[in-house]
C-alpha cells in the first residue's frame, strides 16, 4: 500500500517538514588541539576581586588550572610583576606545573605584549586556549581580545576570572563576546572536552575531579553512591511509582 493511500485510510493528516535555515556554527572545544592558559592568577591580585566570593573563587582558579591535568593538555604559565603586590602564582597551581613554560612579566601589560610569552604560547601549536586571569577586564580581556586578532578560538573561563565588580565584569564580558570569545565555567568547558561520559577521561576520571573541584555536582555522585551501597526503602518510599 502507498502511504498516500494509508494516510487516506488512516485520515491522518499528512505533516510538512520545514525546511531549516542553518544558524551560527557551534564551536566545540577539542582536547587534541585546546590548551590552558594561566594569566595573572597571583595571590596579591586575588585579593582584589571582589565580584565573587573569596573562597569560591579560589577554587575555581585551581581548578581552571587543573583541567590542562586533567585532559593532558599544554599549558601556559605567565605573571606580571610577581615581585611586587601583585604576588606570586598559588603553590597550589605552580606545584602541578613545575615544568611548563612560566613567563614572568615585569612591564607587559596584555601578556601577548611579551614577546617570550608569545612564543611559549606558539611553540604549543594550538588553536584553541581556555583562559583564565585577574582581572577580567584586563589580563583577560586584553589577552582575548589579542589571541582572537592573531585567529585563536578563545574560551574564557568566566568563573576563574575576576575584577573589582560585577558591573567591569560584565562590561569586559561583553566586550569579548563581541569579538567571538567564548565564555563558560568550569563545568561546561570540562563538558564539552570530555564529550562523553564513556570517553577518556571519562567518568572513572572526572568524577573523583568534580567532587574534589566542585562539590556541587561531586555530591550528586556521592548520593548516588550512598543509596546504590547503603540506601534502604523507608516506609512509604516503596509505593511511590515513576510515570511512565
Amino acid at each position: 500500500m502507498k502511504l498516500t493511500n494509508a494516510l487516506a485510510l488512516t485520515g491522518a493528516v499528512p505533516v510538512a517538514i520545514a525546511a531549516l535555515t542553518p544558524g551560527p556554527p557551534f564551536t566545540r572545544l577539542d582536547k587534541n588541539d585546546a590548551m590552558v592558559i594561566v594569566a595573572d592568577l597571583q595571590e596579591g591580585l586575588y585579593q582584589a576581586v571582589r565580584d565573587y566570593d573569596t573562597t569560591v573563587f579560589r577554587n575555581n582558579m585551581i581548578a581552571h588550572a587543573a583541567i590542562a591535568k586533567l585532559f593532558d593538555l599544554p599549558i601556559v604559565l605567565t605573571t606580571s610583576a610577581e615581585h611586587g603586590p601583585n604576588g606570586i602564582l598559588p603553590k597550589e597551581i605552580s606545584s602541578l606545573y613545575p615544568n611548563a613554560p612560566l613567563i614572568r612579566r615585569n612591564g607587559e601589560v596584555d601578556a601577548w605584549d611579551n614577546p617570550d610569552f608569545k612564543v611559549a604560547v606558539q611553540a604549543q601549536n594550538k588553536s584553541q586556549v581556555i583562559l583564565a586571569g585577574i582581572t577580567t577586564d584586563v589580563c583577560t580581556e586584553f589577552l582575548a581580545l589579542s589571541l582572537r586578532s592573531e585567529g585563536y578560538t578563545v574560551f574564557a573561563n568566566s568563573e576563574a576570572s575576576g575584577t573589582f565588580s560585577e558591573r567591569l565584569a560584565s562590561n569586559a564580558n561583553d566586550r569579548m563576546v563581541s569579538a567571538g570569545v567564548v565564555l563558560q565555567g568550569v563545568f561546561a568547558i570540562v563538558m564539552d572536552l570530555m564529550r562523553d561520559w564513556r570517553n577518556t577521561p571519562g567518568s572513572l576520571q572526572i568524577l573523583p575531579w568534580l567532587d574534589q573541584y566542585l562539590p556541587v555536582y561531586g555530591y550528586v555522585a556521592r548520593g548516588h553512591e550512598a543509596a546504590v551501597l547503603n540506601g534502604t526503602l523507608v516506609p512509604g518510599e516503596a509505593g511511590l511509582k515513576r510515570r511512565k
